[in-house]
């Protein structure tokens, strides 16, 4: 990974840890996947922007196998979303043979802009829900 990348990466994790996370995760109808925390065993919680289709919910991550949630899926795929102030459980999983930069096409544009700008390692996640 080039300098810039990783200062990208850096900086971008750093505010989204910090600040907006946070702060996104308490509004009640902010989009939010939990995962198990893959050392601590511990409930995270990610804001993130997707949209359900179906019993599907579809997200891609900005920093692709870097990002923090997609370690945790690795370890342990059974996630919870909460979707409209309602929670599902549900199995995630990593397709990188999915092309994201179209799959952010049929997703929220204002995240999907974001994701595409800051991005440096577009990972697609498709959560199968099952309540």
């Amino acid at each position: 990974m080039s300098r810039l990348s990783d200062l990208r990466f850096r900086t971008t994790t750093g505010f989204q840890r910090h600040v907006g996370n946070p702060v996104l995760r308490r509004l009640p109808f902010q989009t939010v996947l939990e995962t198990t925390g893959r050392v601590s065993g511990l409930p995270r919680q990610t804001p993130v922007g997707g949209r359900r289709v179906g019993d599907s919910f579809w997200l891609v991550s900005e920093f692709g196998e870097r990002s923090q949630y997609v370690r945790n899926i690795k370890a342990n795929p059974a996630v919870r979303v909460r979707i409209a102030g309602r929670w599902h459980t549900g199995t995630a999983h990593l397709l990188p043979d999915d092309d994201p930069v179209a799959r952010l096409r049929h997703l929220p544009r204002m995240n999907s802009a974001a994701v595409r700008a800051l991005g440096t390692g577009l990972l697609t996640v498709r959560v199968d829900l099952t309540s």
